[in-house]
């Protein structure tokens, strides 16, 4: 009711007479409540008009201030060019080379924070604080035209940074099968990824081969030479053309696979062709030679790269247990089970190096296990040679079954089916008898690798030399064919002028599918070179399909209605073969190398191969196979694998090198017939398409003369940078070893300092005036009147040091402490004075 009345007598002094008593009347019958509800939206109108008011002001304002900017930019650049001016001179030399100190300082934050000994918070506090000063006043340690030259340097090398860092984005974006390996490796570790990472950069190499024989090769015959059924090699001969279409046929890569450009034989044997003159058979030899040369190129240069990557691996016998205790996780794993797998792997491997010890301890049969070492060698040794027999067997007995028309599909395939029944048989054979060596798994993987690298080794060579073999036999029945396709040519002749009348009549040209052939064993070398890999392929992939896949769908369904857990006993899940699988991709690409000479298609095959091996046996893995028990981590310096492939590079080069300078080429197939040699296509060309001295020069270059020394020479170079490498690698072990000898004698020197001053501080306390140190400030203890205190017996009052031994001497009655207080009178019971040791006791009353 105050309120109200208060609010009444405001208002009925503000309005007019007659309206101010009925007004009064009725504030009077209000309630305080709705007087102040009014009064309130009073308020608000008047506030909100003071608003408008304000908004129009700043409108206006603001459109002053816009119309003034705008002359200034168009009228008055002298005007910018003197705050300019202005600002320069705002900053002396001093701060600019301070500042520059600044930048350089920060710089050196950022590019070093990493090392820095700090919590993640306050790195990236400190991070974020020096890019910001760097930014603000990098542009500033430039004049004038020199700082915005110097700040656009600056905008564009960040720039060009960023440009840079997006682009390795974008070639990472660009790797083929980056995020389906990335998978794999994170479910089965780096040790599975690491063979998909090898199988990806297979089928890169055997691209650009395929590029090369396809570009180079395949297209310019396909393109300018002659088409189909114009000469006898690119013509199916009569007698087989009725078959020449069936399956079973084009399977065996007979009938019109034999006569396409996939082989040897199709080419023609044309100087030049088309209407660019294009040299094939040059070309021919050349795609040849240059595919062992980029091969070897590509694989020695990836082993030193790999090289420079893996260094810094700690020795075996050194610091055992902290490399495996920091070193042994697999970062990249993101799958619960293989992460449960890799930590059992790394609890088994600190097991193992304490039971070596107790191992290499212990005392054994030494004889016993030599002898059962010396007996698994000689069965391993006996399977291997048992397994070449039975290939150059079967090879024999084809060779009996090619004069033969009534052979079953096993007997058209039976080299094929043993090689790869023996590739399946002998590794868990060889695996079998190992148990009885019984070697460390390290030491035991390595000769496993090893036995199977020999196996299929001498399975290939046993193969090749079958096979050559069969060349010769062939290369005797050659001769014999051309003579009689001579005779038969000359009857041919002979009987149309007979005919006719006419002796110097042109005689009409025969089919070139009645003419009489060769046995062009080219072609037959390339015909079971691709036999043989696509039966590899497709065991390859039935294995995986029985052995693999429907394993794991039987152990998945048919555990819960059986008698024991298939999961954890027999059969459960497969393993994914690494080894295995690293020596078929090798030995393949060996193939590969050696039939690529007589069969230019045999690269795409090999191409289609890679590339649906790579969804097929990733899904495999994903789907069918389970992580290892023991998880490997693979090593940055992954030259193993190069280091066979560079092995079988080499072995591979030798036949093709022996049939291109040795063996006669065929003489109604392939580009090189009609020739004594193969290589005389490269004399052809050096005779009639290079000038005289090339020539010349070329003959003094082949000279045996010059050969051998050059020879001679690199043996000797080879020899010293053998020798250069192992003077190295001596030093860098001599340094090795100061290193450590360093680090010991700065441990030992630790020590030994804290010994001494350990010792000092003894002496120290012994000494009266305590002289070794600087003297340690006074505790501050201020005592604002004497109060008596009892103390017990070997006690002293506060700011005393109180001596634990017993002293030589007594103290120094004149060794004062530092002034840390000014002087005064002195009060009846003064502080006790840290200097002064003889006063004891509780001060005087």
């Amino acid at each position: 009711m105050a309120v109200a009345m208060k609010m009444s007598m405001t208002v009925r002094t503000k309005l007019p007479g007659g309206r101010e008593e009925q007004q009064s009347v009725r504030r009077k019958e209000e309630g305080p409540r709705t007087v102040m509800r009014k009064t309130e939206g009073r308020r608000r109108r008047v506030v909100w008009g003071r608003k408008e008011m304000l908004k129009g002001k700043t409108k206006e304002k603001t459109r002053t201030m816009t119309r003034r900017r705008k002359r200034r930019m168009k009228g008055n650049s002298s005007d910018s060019r003197s705050d300019s001016d202005e600002e320069e001179e705002s900053m002396s030399e001093g701060e600019m080379a301070r500042l520059m100190e600044e930048v350089e300082e920060k710089k050196k934050l950022i590019a070093n924070i990493r090392n820095k000994p700090w919590r993640m918070k306050r790195r990236l506090t400190h991070l974020k604080e020096a890019q910001q000063f760097v930014d603000k006043f990098e542009g500033a340690l430039g004049k004038g035209k020199g700082r915005k030259w110097y700040a656009y340097k600056v905008m564009m090398t960040k720039k060009w940074i960023k440009f840079q860092r997006d682009f390795e984005n974008f070639k990472t974006a660009c790797i083929p099968w980056e995020r389906k390996i990335k998978e794999v490796e994170s479910h089965f570790g780096s040790s599975v990824a690491s063979y998909f990472i090898f199988l990806r950069w297979m089928y890169g190499m055997n691209l650009v081969l395929f590029g090369f024989t396809f570009g180079l090769v395949v297209i310019p015959e396909v393109l300018m030479g002659l088409p189909y059924g114009s000469i006898p090699r690119k013509t199916v001969p009569r007698a087989e053309q009725a078959t020449a279409q069936d399956y079973s046929v084009l399977m065996d890569f007979n009938g019109y696979c034999k006569y396409s450009v996939l082989f040897y034989g199709y080419y023609n044997d044309q100087r030049t062709i088309g209407f660019l003159q294009f040299r094939l058979p040059l070309s021919y030899l050349m795609v040849g030679i240059g595919t062992f040369g980029y091969s070897l190129m590509v694989v020695i240069r990836t082993m030193a790269k790999n090289a420079d990557v893996g260094g810094g691996d700690g020795e075996d016998g050194e610091f055992t247990f902290a490399w495996k205790m920091f070193t042994s996780w697999d970062y990249l794993i993101g799958n619960a089970e293989t992460a449960d797998n890799k930590y059992a792997s790394i609890t088994t491997s600190f097991k193992e190096s304490i039971v070596d010890e107790q191992e290499n301890q212990k005392d054994e049969n030494i004889h016993l296990r030599r002898f059962l070492r010396v007996l698994a060698n000689f069965l391993i040794t006996c399977s291997l040679g048992g397994s070449g027999y039975l290939i150059y067997f079967v090879v024999k007995r084809s060779q009996e079954f090619a004069t033969r028309n009534d052979l079953s599909w096993y007997e058209k395939n039976e080299l094929e089916i043993i090689m790869s029944l023996l590739g399946l048989v002998c590794p868990p054979l060889f695996e079998t008898i190992a148990e009885l060596e019984d070697y460390h798994p390290r030491i035991a993987l390595k000769w496993q690798l090893g036995r199977i690298f020999a196996l299929f080794l001498g399975n290939l060579y046993t193969f090749l030399f079958a096979l050559f073999d069969e060349v010769n036999t062939k290369l005797e029945e050659e001769q014999a064919i051309k003579n009689a396709s001579q005779l038969a040519m000359n009857e041919y002749y002979s009987n149309y002028s007979r005919l006719v009348n006419e002796t110097g009549a042109t005689p009409p040209p025969m089919d070139p599918a009645d003419v009489i052939r060769g046995p062009c064993w080219e072609t037959a070398v390339g015909i079971e070179f691709v036999k043989l890999t696509v039966s590899d392929i497709q065991v390859t992939y039935l294995t995986i399909l029985i052995g693999d896949f429907a394993r794991a769908v039987i152990v998945r369904f048919l555990n819960y209605c059986w008698c024991w857990d298939l999961e954890a006993g027999f059969p459960s899940y497969a393993e994914f073969d690494i080894s295995g699988n690293v020596l078929g991709l090798v030995f393949n690409q060996g193939m590969i190398w050696m039939g690529a000479f007589y069969a230019p298609g045999l690269v795409g095959i090999n191409v289609l191969r890679l590339l649906s091996s790579m969804y097929y046996q990733c899904w495999a893995v994903m789907a069918t196979n389970v992580p290892h028990e023991r998880v490997f981590k693979a090593s940055k310096s992954n030259n193993f694998y190069m280091g066979l492939l560079l092995l079988i590079l080499f072995l591979s080069l030798l036949p093709v090198v022996y049939t291109i300078m040795t063996l006669p080429p065929s003489f109604d197939c392939g580009p090189f017939s009609g020739k004594p040699k193969m290589f005389d296509v490269i004399m052809e060309t050096i005779e009639m398409d290079l000038p005289a001295f090339m020539g010349t020069l070329f003959s003094y270059a082949a000279n045996p003369g010059l050969i051998i020394p050059a020879v001679l020479l690199m043996v000797l170079a080879i020899y010293y940078l053998n020798s250069v490498s192992k003077a190295y690698q001596h030093s860098n072990i001599e340094l090795k070893k100061k290193m450590q000898m360093a680090r010991e004698e700065e441990k030992n020197r630790r020590n030994n300092t804290d010994s001494t001053n350990q010792v000092m501080k003894d002496l120290e306390d012994l000494l009266p005036n305590r002289s070794l140190i600087p003297p340690t400030p006074p505790s501050e203890t201020l005592v604002p009147e004497a109060k008596p205190t009892k103390s017990k017996p070997r006690s002293a009052g506060k700011g005393i040091n109180l001596q634990k031994d017993v002293a030589l001497a007594s103290p120094n009655p004149n060794a004062r402490g530092p002034v840390n207080r000014p002087p005064g009178p002195r009060g009846p019971g003064g502080t006790a004075d840290p200097g002064r040791g003889h006063r004891r006791g509780p001060p005087l009353s």
